[in-house]
């Protein structure tokens, strides 16, 4: 909420901002805000008045105001006087009364009890029967213009609480069982809780991740062992109020021991169930644990609202993961916090609800008003709450619904309105607010009077100041109605400007004073009634300078030095020098002159320079050269002396502080500190270099390995060399952590076929970071939907039973250490164990050739592992024979097999069988069938039906088919074919002349050689067509018996001069091509 206001009369701009939306309402008073979001407690300022610091003088007629009193719970020994306090101020001085249980007290009348004088204070000696002033107390202050009320005291009476005189039956369980020790303290005002001793060492027992110490005081252990049996363990509370501790008497605790301790899922031994619930106040301690039992220990996380639980700074994780502790709740901690118990034979769960409530708190208290008459004022009593308290409203402590009425009086929620107030509405007014968790009460008077302005303090001030400092000039006032302030110098104008601020109360501050700023300030303060004024003088002054600043000398033993220390001062302010060695102060000069230097004289000299107003130094070393052998030397330097006195402090898991007082430089700058470690991994004596440092630190935060011990030395060193090293560190040995390495080369192998084998690399001992380092191993199977699984172990593997055989899980590793566990490794893939495997699948036997025999197989159907080869055995069948079995291994990738037969009745008996690492699985046998001629054809393969097979065929046929053709024409040269009828058609001109009507295929041949070259050209140029329609000018042509061609003799005669060989003449007999291959 920002509040910007104007000069008297006053309106209010208010601007109101919601933290968590940033949504703004701005509005001019009076106005309505909804409050909807609970807001932490803050001081709001709303009033109809002027906004200044109310200081109101107690000369002035004022109202009682309680300032001091007891707290609400008051706790006091009976042994002692009872004291509870009150103490008022007002004009008139306030008178006091009590009531006690809300009825008046009557002090006078009972012996037992005074009150002191000026004071309300009541003073209880509680001779006889103290119980009866065990009761709810209030005081009164009331004077003419009204009452202060204070809080309900509530007086409790402490008791020394004592366990009562019993004697406890001893414990007798089982080893592996779990075991809850009750402590039940007796109560008393307040209950610390207990801590837990065991007797007769009188340690307490140290809690780890077996044995637990409830909040409640409780001893839990998870687990009994053997180890665990004692004659007496004793619960001891200690009470603060007298810081006492009593004890409970002694139990004994017997375990019986088993030849074996069965392993047990995890149970809660706090608290039970799987659900519960917390309330809690805002600002209060929250503590939420869960303690678990079960063999093995069970580890405990924990979530909020189904996610991991973040650990904020104001929250600690406890007692190995049992417990959360937030010491001040806030409304962000409600929720829903699981907390789960774990170990490798199973889980539970238990989810703790957590609510956050408030009790009132204040957001504005209201504040004393003082206004004059007619004037308008606001009271504000601004409050929050879960749940939202209510508002109470009290005239000199009356209700004020039952008050008398004002009509300028109102009252609305949190806020009283007067407007046009008068000496009527002087009073002291209550505002309490409350809900079912507490309760809150203020009183805050409002005072009406005409009050002439006046300045409050001393008066005519003489202030000296440095110039470019910064000041403040005081002027504190009061008056009724509220003065108006203005700031001169020399009584003149008004001071403004970026280094000049009134602020609320009336002080000037100036920022950056100027030589020119000197001179006399003025304060005045006025109202209706008057005003009031008051001077401040303000004198500047030049700051003091050291001009000439002291020489550190290296010089001669017996020669004299002389230090130089120059000063430039303001004229008007006295200085004064002073020489000084270490803390001997020397003498008062200027100018400081050793004669006949020794080596007594060597140091540090400062030079001193004082003022009135300032101070200022200058320091020079002083160096004796031994003499003058060391001027041939050139400078008195040596190597630095060891630092001494090394302290460790501020020990943390993986830090610690280093301190050490340097030792003598020897006249050399020391350039940096080395820092050197032994710890456990080397051998005594052994120091390694850890760090190295700047030289002008004697203090270092060393960064250490956890759960380590170590020995630290310090070596100086300069520019001539290093100093001899320190004495060692007393030896210390820094906290633990959890484990921060991840176990590295995580495997799952199977060495049976129903298990698995994880195994991992160690951590080395360094690397444990805590004592009892274990393993806690994780699998499942690997694209299934079960939950991970987990077993704890402290060796290097870790079996898992009851696999199925060859099954690929999900496995992964993390060390953990008593406290806490470290990083999961990567999941890394394992398989079960192998087994033998099935018999090969698809065996079968073929005759590819009439001399041999082929085999071939296929992958088993159930491999149960990784196959790393076949074993094929095979022998004759023949009993003549005799033969023994011959064995052939092949690899994985070989599944076949070729065996050459004696002859076509030789027969095998063939036994093939798969291997894996385990071994030679089932045998599948099989004998080979009798082959014959048939049988070796029925195995043949139908290659008639192979297309490349028919391609051949028929392009031999075709082949074969010319030349027959070729080689029939051939045979026929020579003779003469009977022609029976006339040809139509002739290649070239015949013989008429042959009588005889015979044709001599000799002429024909010549005549087919004349047209050669033409019926060359022409197939050339034509198109393959089998057709022989074209031939015979589209007719059909027929053919003889003897398969002649009668066409070609007969029909139309046409001489082959007379063909048009241009154009597209096709060649459409096949006989044309034949000719002319032959």
């Amino acid at each position: 909420m920002t509040v910007l206001y104007t000069r008297y009369p006053v309106f209010f701009l208010i601007q109101f901002e919601n933290r968590k939306t940033g949504e703004g309402i701005t509005c001019l008073v009076p106005c309505t805000v909804k409050m909807g979001i609970l807001v932490e407690p803050a001081l709001l300022l709303v009033l109809w008045q002027s906004v200044w610091a109310l200081d109101i003088p107690l000369e002035i007629r004022q109202p009682p105001a309680i300032i001091k009193q007891s707290m609400k719970e008051h706790i006091v020994d009976p042994k002692d006087t009872m004291v509870i306090e009150c103490e008022a101020r007002g004009n008139p001085h306030p008178i006091f009364s009590w009531r006690r249980n809300g009825k008046y007290f009557n002090v006078a009348r009972d012996s037992q009890t005074s009150m002191r004088r000026r004071s309300g204070t009541l003073d209880i000696y509680a001779w006889n029967n103290p119980e009866q002033y065990e009761a709810e107390y209030q005081c009164i202050a009331s004077n003419e213009y009204g009452s202060a009320y204070s809080n309900k005291i509530r007086l409790r009476l402490y008791r020394p609480p004592v366990w009562p005189r019993e004697v406890l039956e001893p414990v007798v369980v089982s080893a592996g069982l779990p075991l809850v020790l009750s402590c039940d303290p007796p109560r008393g005002p307040p209950f610390n809780w207990p801590v837990q001793t065991a007797f007769p060492t009188m340690q307490p027992v140290r809690p780890d991740r077996r044995v637990s110490m409830g909040v409640n005081g409780d001893l839990y252990f998870s687990n009994i062992l053997f180890n665990d049996s004692a004659a007496d363990y004793c619960c001891n509370a200690r009470f603060p109020y007298k810081n006492v501790i009593q004890q409970k008497m002694p139990v004994v605790v017997k375990v019986l021991t088993t030849r074996t301790v069965a392993e047990a899922a995890p149970t809660w031994l706090s608290p039970t169930g799987s659900s519960s619930s917390i309330l809690v106040l805002q600002g209060e301690e929250l503590l939420l644990e869960c303690i678990g039992a079960g063999v093995p220990t069970p580890g405990i996380t924990w979530t909020k609202n189904g996610d991991d639980l973040v650990v904020s700074p104001r929250m600690k994780v406890k007692n190995f993961n049992k417990m959360v502790q937030i010491p001040k709740a806030s409304f962000d901690d409600a929720g829903e916090y699981t907390c789960t118990a774990t170990n490798k034979i199973g889980y539970i769960e238990h989810t703790i609800t957590v609510r956050v409530k408030a009790a009132p708190f204040w957001l504005e208290k209201p504040t004393d008003l003082v206004l004059a008459p007619e004037e308008n004022g606001r009271l504000l009593c601004h409050s929050d709450g879960a749940p939202r308290p209510t508002v109470s409203w009290f005239i000199n402590g009356e209700p004020i619904e039952t008050a008398t009425p004002q009509p300028n009086r109102q009252v609305s929620g949190d806020t009283l309105t007067l407007r046009s107030v008068t000496t009527a509405n002087t009073a002291v007014y209550q505002c309490n607010v409350s809900n079912q968790f507490g309760y809150l009460m203020a009183n805050a008077f409002v005072n009406v009077l005409h009050a002439t302005p006046r300045i409050i303090g001393p008066r005519n001030e003489l202030i000296k100041v440095i110039e470019g400092s910064r000041t403040l000039l005081d002027c504190r006032y009061f008056g009724s109605p509220v003065p108006e302030l203005r700031w001169s110098k020399y009584g003149q104008g008004t001071l403004e400007g970026n280094r000049f601020k009134t602020q609320g109360n009336g002080t000037l501050e100036i920022k950056n004073i100027q030589i020119e700023d000197q001179g006399t300030y003025v304060c005045v303060v006025s109202n209706v009634a008057g005003r009031d004024e008051s001077q401040v003088r303000l004198e500047v002054k030049e700051p003091t300078l050291i001009v000439t600043r002291p020489q550190s000398m290296k010089v001669i033993r017996g020669s004299d030095v002389r230090f130089e220390c120059v000063v430039k001062a303001d004229a008007t302010t006295p200085v004064t020098t002073t020489w000084m060695k270490g803390k001997k102060i020397s003498l008062d000069e200027s100018n400081l002159v050793i004669t006949n230097v020794n080596g007594g004289d060597e140091g540090n000299y400062t030079c001193v320079i004082k003022s009135e107003l300032d101070q200022k130094y200058a320091s020079a070393r002083l160096m004796d050269m031994f003499g003058f052998l060391i001027v041939y030397a050139c400078l008195c330097v040596d190597r630095p002396d060891p630092p001494s006195k090394l302290e460790l402090s501020d020990p943390y898991e993986r830090s610690v502080r280093l301190s050490w007082v340097p030792g003598d430089s020897n006249h050399n700058h020391i350039t940096e500190y080395l820092v050197q470690y032994d710890d456990d991994d080397w051998l005594p004596g052994k120091w390694r270099n850890l760090s190295t440092y700047p030289g002008n630190l004697n203090s270092v935060i060393l960064h250490l390995t956890p759960f380590t011990y170590y020995e630290f030395r310090v070596i100086a060193i300069n520019e001539i060399g290093m100093s001899r090293p320190s004495r060692p560190s007393m030896r210390f040995q820094s906290s633990g952590a959890p484990p921060d390495i991840i176990p590295k080369n995580v495997k799952g192998v199977g060495t049976w076929r129903n298990n698995m084998e994880i195994s991992w690399e160690p951590l080395t001992y360094r690397e444990w970071n805590g004592p009892h380092l274990k393993y806690l191993v994780w699998w499942k199977r690997r694209d299934s939907r079960e939950e991970w699984k987990n077993a704890t172990t402290k060796w290097l593997r870790y079996y898992i039973y009851d696999a199925d055989t060859f099954t690929p899980y999900d496995i992964k590793v993390q060390a953990v250490n008593d406290f806490g566990l470290g990083p999961e490794s990567p999941v890394a893939i394992g398989y079960s164990g192998e087994d033998l495997p099935s018999v090969p699948r698809s065996f079968r036997i073929q005759q590819r050739h009439l001399d041999s025999i082929y085999v071939d197989w296929d992958l088993p159907a159930e491999p149960n592992g990784v196959i790393i080869g076949y074993s094929l055995k095979y022998q004759t069948v023949n009993a003549t024979r005799g033969e023994e079995s011959r064995v052939e291994e092949f690899t994985p990738n070989v599944t076949s097999f070729s065996v050459r037969r004696y002859d076509r009745y030789t027969r095998y008996r063939f036994s093939v069988a798969a291997q894996t690492r385990i071994g030679i699985g089932e045998w599948h046998t099989e004998e080979s069938p009798h082959y014959t001629t048939e049988t070796y054809a029925q195995d043949q393969v139908d290659i008639s039906t192979q297309g490349w097979f028919i391609g051949i065929m028929c392009a031999v046929a075709l082949i074969v088919l010319i030349l027959l053709i070729v080689c029939f024409i051939k045979r026929s040269r020579g003779g003469k074919y009977p022609v029976r009828e006339k040809k139509d058609i002739s290649l070239e001109p015949v013989d008429d002349n042959d009588q005889e009507g015979s044709f001599d295929y000799r002429e024909e041949e010549r005549g087919l050689q004349r047209g050669q070259l033409s019926m060359d050209a022409m197939m050339k140029r034509s198109d393959s067509d089998d057709s022989l329609v074209d031939y015979g000018d589209g007719g059909e042509i027929p053919f003889n018996e003897d398969g002649s061609f009668i066409g070609q003799y007969t029909g139309t005669r046409r001489d082959v001069r007379e063909l048009d060989f241009g154009g597209n003449l096709e060649l459409h007999s096949p006989m044309n091509t034949i000719y002319s291959l032959a």
